[in-house]
């Protein structure tokens, strides 16, 4: 690697033996030095090879390490010491930090360090981190497409991460503080977490330290001593010269960013999963900070304040005072509380000033704004001083007013009535309407969205703030975290090859990693957006109810088969969490998709997920192992736990597939085998199977938002024992009128008196048919058969070439006919527009008749133009509410079928097939 010899030393030892005399008239002793390592060489020293330094061994010993991890040959670049020329770190190489890296000495040996997009940085432990000094400059300019990342060796090599796994960044400038010495003297202020003599500070305020752009950094912050730990990001007297947009900071040990004085800003900023303060500033910070998206962990995990500020403890009226302009900023806390801290959202203190405007707080456990009960702090609230314009607070406790300290005799502001002062355009309410991902919700009761939504600030000539049109760090259609972000589709190394529990192949394409999963994973595993990720033969997660597993996937990843005998299988006691998003949708596909040839039905298997939900083919006494359909023995599903969880499935669609093991053993697009309700499945989509789109054997997972397409045989169906809930659900047959069957087929069991019996509640789905027939099968609407109940509200059944509803008939299935009479099947608030809308058998129920029953508020449509415009529903039938017939999982609307309109639609940017 032509980086090595920057770091070689500059002298070794090998043999030359030499007499050297002792004291003490002892005899002479022999000292070996090496005459061959110096230039030119002399004679005599013909192939002569200099043994490794240190640093060369280390390098080795990580290679390898990086190759058995990664299965990636890479060049490991060690950086240490101070680095006194430019340099230039480029994406084809690893960095590993050795200790203290610091570019350029204290305002002199200046240097450049430029960092190339996509480049992976890591230290391996605590004590390794990265210092730019006053008068030097980092060029760090990420891209979207391959953002820098600096990480932990545990990340980069695959094993498990946490925060505090290495230092962290430094950067340290000219710009003011006021702790800065009055008496005319030099500024040199020791920052926090560093090595001694690490320090900033000075007169300039426009310094500039170069650039961040499109830069994650990950598991870092090292305590060095008590209340001596490094941020994720230090900012230490930096000016307002340096640019500062699109950064990160996940799971720090310490605060994500602090800004100890300086005037530098920052845009699009990221802090998710951080220990302490996600934002603290100190000592005359007087930046601006917009786009802000601050997040604590997920799962309760340690946190503190969104914001800690500061201007000074001892003197909080010091000068140049903490003055920062915020626009855009939403804090999402959790629950997480322990003796010393607890999750809150923005604590004002030690007299700072901050204009906070267009921001959303919420979800803290602690409260979610306090300003401290000193003097200077409370007058800042009656002189403009601290600013609170268009935001938002819902949180359990809103407001906590300062308390006084003992002697002080001020008066003390009340918080909620500043807030909700007049004029200011504030909102405090029990719910923001966030998703889980901090996007606002599209709700008529939402604060930022809704009806009465709040109205945004125009922050124009405020500091370095822009004016916008929403409120909060991102609004409803643009996600600038995608694609760059950890959690949001990005945040990984560019170069990180195939994780252990995959291997290296040929590149499928030519250009992307291609990383080939087989046989059983029974570790915890991570597909990532950056490489496609090859199935071969039956990939099993996690053995059955043993060697259980964690299959997570990034938004934006392409798993694919290359023929029917690739499929995914998750076992029973094992998970898959594929969360993708609207502008970054997870896609299970064929080769052929991959690689832009032809696509169609059946080009590679599907998704398998076995739980531990009861099925009515269990057994009566004993365990319960029911082999599912498709898939080789010892794919077993089935138990006694309704609320099982195998994962998530959230913007996930599957492709090509649906391959034909054998006549009537086929693989669905997605089989849902004994799957409990504590699974989460919202936003899928099957597209083009050759068997069915989605096929639930027993079970209760619930899905939402689903979408099934030119599936050529039945969309939904269900058997043994299915009792979930749906909202919803999209079925389209193929265009011109290609391969079709039934939108709906379901079963309880040949035995129709089986128990558990099937019995699904569904609610806004809707049904469009095609014109195709053969001698086997006709595109078709709901088949109801083998005694299975149901319950479906605001359906919309159109377009069947064949007939839309059929109940099997008594001679069949009596029970089918009798739940007709005592409402175990019920449609109603639905409407109906086929050429054969119903279809009787002998001695049945009146289907017309049972369908126009006044009690149903059903109709019927004369066709498809008249309830469908496109996917979009146009028929007036007035909607049940879900919600309050059928449990919280439903949502209320105020139509029928599952897609209102173009303003609604739900399908847009994700699915496939709709044009």
């Amino acid at each position: 690697m032509e980086l090595k010899d920057l770091f070689k030393l500059s002298a070794v030892t090998l043999a030359l033996t030499m007499t050297v005399a002792c004291s003490d008239d002892k005899d002479p002793v022999d000292v070996v030095v090496d005459e061959c390592a110096v230039t030119p060489i002399p004679e005599g020293c013909d192939g002569y090879v200099a043994p490794k330094t240190q640093i060369e061994i280390d390098q080795e010993t990580l290679e390898a390490d990086y190759l058995a991890a990664t299965s990636v040959e890479a060049d490991i670049v060690i950086l240490t010491g101070v680095i006194t020329e430019d340099l230039t770190l480029t994406a084809d190489k690893v960095y590993a930090l050795r200790g203290p890296v610091v570019i350029g000495n204290d305002n002199a040996d200046s240097a450049v360090l430029t960092v190339d997009p996509g480049v992976t940085i890591f230290g391996e432990t605590g004590n390794d981190y990265l210092v730019v000094s006053r008068g030097s400059k980092i060029e760090a300019l990420g891209t979207a497409e391959a953002p820098i990342i600096m990480t932990s060796k545990n990340d980069v090599m695959g094993t498990t991460v946490g925060a505090g796994q290495w230092g962290g960044v430094v950067i340290l400038g000219n710009a003011k503080s006021n702790k800065c010495p009055t008496d005319g003297t030099s500024c040199a202020l020791q920052v926090e977490g560093a090595f001694e003599g690490a320090v900033f500070g000075g007169d300039n305020d426009e310094d500039d330290s170069g650039t961040l752009n499109y830069v994650v950094v990950k598991y870092a912050g090292f305590e060095i001593a008590p209340d001596n730990e490094l941020n994720g990001i230090t900012f230490g007297g930096v000016g307002s010269g340096t640019d500062v947009d699109y950064i990160q900071v996940h799971a720090n040990a310490d605060d994500g960013v602090e800004f100890f004085g300086g005037t530098v800003s920052v845009k699009h900023l990221v802090l998710t999963g951080n220990q302490d303060d996600s934002i603290d500033w100190d000592n005359g910070y007087r930046g601006s900070i917009q786009y802000a998206y601050v997040e604590h962990d997920k799962n309760d995990g340690e946190a503190n304040r969104g914001i800690e500020a500061d201007n000074d403890g001892s003197t909080p009226s010091k000068t140049p005072m903490s003055d920062v302009m915020i626009s855009n900023l939403t804090i999402v806390g959790n629950n997480y509380k322990s003796d010393d801290k607890d999750s809150e959202g923005i604590y004002l203190r030690e007299g700072t000033k901050a204009s906070i405007y267009n921001s959303v707080i919420t979800g803290a456990g602690g409260e979610c704004f306090e300003v401290e009960g000193n003097s200077v702090s409370q007058a800042h609230l009656e002189d403009g001083g601290i600013v609170m314009e268009s935001t938002v607070i819902a949180c359990t406790e809103p407001t906590k007013d300062g308390k006084l300290a003992e002697n002080d005799t001020h008066s003390i502001v009340d918080l909620a009535a500043f807030v909700a002062e007049d004029g200011k355009n504030n909102s405090v309410v029990t719910s923001a309407f966030l998703a889980n991902n901090g996007v606002p919700l599209a709700h008529d009761d939402s604060p930022i969205t809704g009806d009465d939504k709040i109205a945004v600030k125009d922050v124009a000539n405020m500091g370095m703030l822009e004016t916008t049109t929403f409120v909060g760090a991102i609004d409803e259609t643009n996600d600038w975290r995608e694609g760059w972000a950890f959690g949001f589709g990005g945040g990984v190394s560019s170069v990180a090859g195939c994780p252990s529990g995959s291997a290296k192949i040929e590149s499928v394409d030519g250009v992307t990693t291609t990383c080939e999963l087989s046989g059983r994973i029974t570790s915890d595993l991570t597909l990532t957006k950056d490489n496609l990720w090859a199935l071969n033969g039956p990939v099993f997660v996690g053995g059955d109810k043993e060697n259980s597993a964690i299959l997570t996937i990034d938004a934006g990843t392409t798993v694919y088969g290359s023929n029917g005998g690739d499929y995914l299988v998750v076992s029973r006691g094992s998970k898959i969490e594929a969360v993708g998003t609207s502008e970054a949708p997870i896609m299970f596909t064929s080769k052929q998709d991959v690689l832009d040839q032809t696509e169609g039905s059946g080009q590679w298997g599907g998704m398998v997920i076995l739980g531990n939900a009861p099925s009515n083919k269990c057994p009566s006494e004993g365990e319960c192992s029911l082999q599912v359909e498709g898939v080789v023995s010892g794919g077993v599903f089935g138990g006694t736990n309704w609320e099982d969880n195998s994962g998530t499935l959230n913007y996930v669609v599957v492709k090509n597939a649906g391959y034909e093991v054998a006549p009537d053993n086929e693989l669905n697009g997605i089989t849902f085998a004994g799957v409990g309700s504590g699974t989460m499945v919202d936003y899928i989509q099957v597209h083009a199977n050759a068997d069915d789109g989605v096929e639930f054997f027993g079970g209760s997972v619930n899905v939402k938002h689903v979408v099934l397409t030119a599936n050529k045989d039945d969309s939904v169906d269900w058997d043994n024992g299915y009792r979930g809930k749906m909202q919803y659900v999209l079925i389209k047959h193929a265009s011109e009128d290609g391969e079709a069957n039934r939108g709906i087929e379901a079963d309880n069991d040949k035995d129709m008196s089986k128990t558990p019996v099937s019995n699904p509640t569904i609610a806004n789905i809707t049904m469009i048919g095609n014109d195709y027939t053969s001698a086997d099968k006709d595109s078709e609407g709901f088949y109801f058969r083998e005694g299975t109940k149901v319950t479906m509200v605001n359906a919309l059944i159109t377009n069947a070439g064949g007939e839309c509803l059929e109940i099997e008939g008594e001679a069949t299935n009596p029970n089918g006919q009798d739940y007709l009479a005592d409402g175990g099947i019920n449609i109603t608030n639905s409407v109906i527009a086929c050429t054969e809308n119903f279809k009787n058998g002998d001695s049945d129920v009146d289907l017309s008749a049972w369908w126009s029953d006044a009690s149903r508020n059903n109709s019927v449509a004369a066709n498809m133009a008249a309830v469908v415009n496109g996917i979009f529903t146009i028929d007036t039938t007035t909607a049940a509410d879900a919600n309050a017939l059928h449990g919280a999982f439903f949502e209320t609307t105020d139509f029928i079928g599952a897609v209102k309109n173009a303003d609604n639609d739900w399908t847009k940017g994700w699915a496939v097939g709709l044009d």
